[in-house]
Order: C-alpha cells, then sequence, then structure tokens
C-alpha cells in the first residue's frame, strides 16, 4: 500500500475542524465570544452552577484552560463562581443577569450554526458521523 502523507483522515478532520473554528468565531465576532468561550456558555445557559471540573470533563478540556476561559467571561460580566457549600474544594459557575440576558442574543445564533454545519444531512447521517467521528477518537485514546 503506497503512503499519501497528506491523504490521511486525521488531516481531513482537522482542516474541517478549522473551517468550523473559523465560521463559529465570524459569526460570535460580534458578540466579542469565542467558540471555546461560548461552549462555556452554552453549558451555562442550560444549566447554571455546574463545577468547573465538570465543564472541563464536559468540553473534554483542561481544568487550566478552562479556568481561564471562565476568568475571561467573569471579566465580561456574563458570569461569576462561588464556591461549593458542600465541597469548599469546588468552585461553581452561575450566569449573572447579564450573561442570561447575553443568551437571548447568542443562543439563535448557535442555533444556526448548528444548522448551517449539518444543512442537507438527515438525522441518521447525523447520527453516523458522530459515530464514524467517536470511533476515530477512540482509535486515537488507545494506548
Amino acid at each position: 500500500m503506497k503512503y499519501e502523507p497528506l491523504d490521511n483522515i486525521g488531516i481531513f478532520i482537522h482542516s474541517i475542524d478549522l473551517a468550523i473554528t473559523n465560521y463559529v468565531n465570524n459569526q460570535l465576532a460580534p458578540f466579542l465570544l469565542t467558540s471555546e468561550q461560548n461552549l462555556i456558555m452554552a453549558l451555562l445557559w442550560r444549566r447554571e452552577g455546574i463545577s468547573q471540573n465538570e465543564i472541563s470533563a464536559k468540553l473534554n478540556k483542561d481544568k487550566a484552560g478552562v479556568a481561564r476561559m471562565i476568568a475571561a467571561l467573569e471579566k465580561k460580566g456574563y458570569i461569576y463562581r462561588q464556591i461549593c457549600p458542600s465541597d469548599r474544594r469546588s468552585v461553581e459557575v452561575y450566569l449573572t443577569e447579564k450573561g442570561r440576558d447575553f443568551g437571548k442574543d447568542v443562543i439563535p445564533i448557535n442555533r444556526n450554526i448548528t444548522h448551517r454545519i449539518s444543512k442537507g444531512m438527515t438525522s441518521e447521517e447525523i447520527s453516523e458521523l458522530r459515530r464514524l467521528l467517536m470511533k476515530v477518537r477512540d482509535n486515537v485514546s488507545q494506548t
């Protein structure tokens, strides 16, 4: 079998990831929100009071990176952190009123992004794509 270094599914997936990230960042630019900050906000618009550790786990991001993004969102006035009363080692994240109101503008943008990315695909195709991408992820996660 001939080896073609650029004929690699990983490179293809990476280029798609870059294209999606650029598209999302362009859509969110008027709101001064990055695609990664948007993921944190989306989790909080769905359910407040989740811990920084839970956010890291749900987004599969390192704790230090999530802490920096949370600090940036806190500085913008969208969220605040509070020590968990039942576990003082844990920090929970909540939306401010400004953060809740911000969702009224950004959530519809997020819906449009999702529709644009999956345009022309059936729900079965989306499920199959998700299944295949998870298989790729699992393949590279094995040691």
